[in-house]
């Protein structure tokens, strides 16, 4: 079966003619033709390189390597190879490039995967280069039939042109030719000061055809004779099947077949309806004796535990222990405990298995890190890895959920395709409810903190103690459970930073900005803490205890002229500061909060300054703000994942695990430090200060400090 017999029984996007679907499209030297165009053709296209290739209706189509899942790669890799390819905005496309770990890999990771707001910093001088090639091999082409030197001629919104000849031509009539050209091997780029369309605020390109519905996501492939199937799993981590009665899920008209896999028990069916009904029709005893039967509760006493006790040394200058010895100090203890967080992207975890008629295999999932999956899949169908191919779809969301070591979802969907022997395509699907309970959450940390303040005023010891599970599941220290702790922005002359990994059965994930989800709380409600006891303003004291040229210190100085700190502020509200660093870029932001009707935090607005290097697109960059101050907003606000008596998970779906709602969503507003610095990440640096920042603006409201989240079970409490 190919994508030709492939409809989309929700969308109907084969009505399309030249769309190209995230399938596997090869670099120049696997391929000479893209695969997976749907029913109705589209212009041929030529590569030029790895990254680029040509159509003969003069588009450009950009393969990315970085999955698209609303974060904005699409768009700005296509931005860096357009400029330095002098093309027209409108003449520009992408697509997701074929899973190959070594021609498309994250230069940062080593291997191809999409994560820590990388995919612009890794990739900036790589697509320019590409472009840079492309525009060159297209240059060469046109002179070799002009017969004119290269060197007269120029290239100007998609427009090849040779003045003194008066000849003119798009891109498509020299992309046969250019693609037999030589590539130069160090093509010039551009001087940042001559970029016409980097800095921009260019329309996203998949905006339109996720608006009209044609855009494709894995949900939305269905071929014929499909098989859905869906797992019943257990309500505790760490439990296994005992025993299954599956006699009244047969019974459900449209189910195929029960069988037991690893992680629970699968149910086959015709259709997605009568998979969900077999699955609730299922009887089944479940093992725990092997599960975590902790409460969330009972888990934060645990941790508690460790404050006292010798930890994994992050961070230790100067001489903690002597200064808090000193006389005349003031001296500020906090205990802040952080929940268990699911990402809860829109989209859950799916994926779609077509055998082709040579027994290889074609797999569509959104796929953050496509070769872990290529490799797991084909390692659990019994084939060579040459014969599975990963062809990355649109997704809706990740926040990291589908980054994951050892790919344990695809275990599981690829162990559900393999136990039908691959007669008939198969979806595999998880629900909601499976991705909320699922685990792979941000884990649950605690922290503790002391502080110290001499008689002038002045925080001379700080000491934090960081307790939860390693990310990386490592024995020794985990930085991604220390940064922004660690490497502390204030200048505090004896600081000392340790942590003490905890080890559970619950599978632990990053979360959108990793590390900087707690700790960014932790270090700015604290030191908003210290500076009030003294009567310092908490702007211009965060300001006297950063390098006047720092980074830090400009974001920190913009966010508080958007928003006019220091003058009359609305009754009844107050505002909160906060600025983190994460992923190599810097956001300050304040936050402007009331105590709404409900007795919860009501926030108005949000002022944001961020410093991301070189903008590549403003746009985005504004956008990712915008969604990053709204995710973090609902998780300070609302959200957490608790295991209650016996250590079963209580939440299920948003009615108990919930966003933002648009009524709730403040008005937000970004400005962009300019700078000269290289790209760095925008995806996930929104998040961490806005938690802070509203947690100190409730305290100036309330005189309570947030020691507990989210912030709406500490009020109801």
């Amino acid at each position: 079966m190919t994508m030709h017999d492939i409809t989309a029984t929700r969308r109907g996007f084969l009505a399309g003619a030249g769309l190209v679907i995230g399938v596997a499209i090869a670099p120049k030297y696997l391929s000479a033709a893209p695969t997976g165009v749907p029913a109705g053709g589209g212009p041929e296209l030529l590569p030029l390189n790895a990254f680029v290739k040509i159509g003969t209706d003069d588009t450009v189509t950009v393969l990315s390597k970085h999955i698209e899942f609303g974060q904005g790669p699409f768009t700005g890799l296509a931005t860096l190879v357009a400029e330095e390819l002098d093309a027209d905005w409108g003449q520009m496309r992408a697509v997701h490039s074929p899973t190959d770990n070594k021609i498309y890999a994250n230069l940062l990771f080593g291997l191809q995967g999409t994560g820590g707001s990388s995919s612009i910093a890794n990739a900036y001088e790589q697509m320019r280069t590409a472009g840079a090639t492309a525009r060159a091999m297209l240059v060469a082409a046109a002179a070799e039939e002009w017969k004119v030197p290269a060197s007269e001629i120029t290239v100007e919104k998609g427009r090849i042109k040779h003045a003194a000849s008066n000849k003119e031509s798009g891109f498509g009539a020299f992309a046969d030719k250019a693609a037999k050209q030589t590539p130069p091997d160090n093509p010039k780029l551009k001087d940042p000061k001559d970029f016409v369309l980097i800095g921009r605020e260019l329309p996203k390109l998949d905006t339109k055809a996720k608006t009209n519905g044609t855009a494709i996501f894995t949900l939305d492939i269905a071929p014929d004779n499909l098989l859905i199937a869906v797992v019943a799993h257990p309500k505790h981590f760490g439990a296994t099947v005992k025993s299954f009665d599956d006699n009244e899920a047969r019974k459900v008209k449209g189910v195929v077949d029960v069988k037991q896999m690893p992680q629970g028990v699968a149910v086959y069916a015709d259709n997605t309806f009568a998979a969900l009904k077999g699955r609730d029709a299922l009887k089944i005893e479940w093992d725990l004796s092997k599960a975590e039967t902790r409460s969330s509760q009972e888990l934060a006493t645990d941790y508690a535990k460790h404050f006292n006790e010798p930890g994994l040394e992050a961070t230790n200058t100067g001489n903690v222990e002597e200064a808090f010895k000193q006389e005349g100090l003031q001296t500020i203890e906090a205990e802040i405990v952080f929940p268990f967080l699911a990402h809860a992207p829109m989209e859950p975890l799916d994926a779609v298995f077509i055998k082709a008629a040579d027994g290889s295999v074609d797999v569509y999932t959104g796929a953050q890190f496509p070769g872990f999956d290529q490799q797991v899949a084909a390692q659990l169908l019994g084939l060579d890895e040459s014969k599975v191919r990963v062809n990355t779809q649109l997704a809706g969301g990740s926040f990291g959920r589908k980054a994951q070591f050892g790919s344990p979802y695809m275990q599981e969907a690829a162990a559900v395709y393999a136990a039908t022997g691959g007669d008939r395509p198969l979806k595999h699907m998880w629900t909601r409810e499976d991705d909320i309970q699922g685990g792979f959450y941000r884990p649950m940390y605690a922290h503790k903190m002391r502080g110290a303040i001499n008689k002038d005023g002045e925080i001379t010891a700080w000491e934090q103690v960081i307790v939860g599970q390693s990310i990386m599941a490592k024995a020794d220290l985990d930085s991604t459970s220390v940064e922004g702790a660690s490497n502390l922005p204030y200048h505090v002359p004896n600081l000392k930073v340790t942590s003490h990994n905890t080890k559970l059965v619950i599978p632990p994930l990053w979360w959108r900005s990793v590390g900087h989800t707690h700790t960014g709380f932790a270090v700015e409600t604290f030191v908003d803490e210290l500076l009030i006891r003294v009567g310092k303003d908490p702007v211009e004291g965060r300001l006297a205890l950063l390098a006047k040229t720092s980074r830090h210190a400009g974001v920190l100085r913009k966010a508080a002229e958007m928003a006019n700190w220091g003058a009359t502020v609305p009754e009844g509200r107050a505002r909160g500061v906060a600025v983190v660093e994460s992923f190599g870029s810097f956001v300050g932001q304040v936050a402007e909060v009331s105590v709404g009707a409900d007795g919860a935090p009501r926030v108005h607005k949000v002022w944001c300054a961020v410093d991301c290097g070189i903008a590549v697109n403003p746009n985005i960059i504004k956008a990712q703000m915008e969604g990053g101050i709204g995710y973090g907003l609902g998780a300070v606000l609302f959200d957490a994942v608790t295991l209650g008596k016996g250590g079963k998970i209580m939440q299920s779906n948003f009615h108990d695990y919930r966003s933002i709602r648009i009524n709730e969503m403040p008005d937000v507003a970004v400005e962009i430090i300019k700078s000269t610095e290289k790209p760095t990440g925008v995806g996930e640096p929104g998040v961490p200060p806005v938690g802070p920042a509203v947690a100190n603006a409730w305290r100036k409201l309330t005189g309570a400090p947030v020691r507990q989240l989210p912030i709406v079970n500490l009020i109801s409490s």
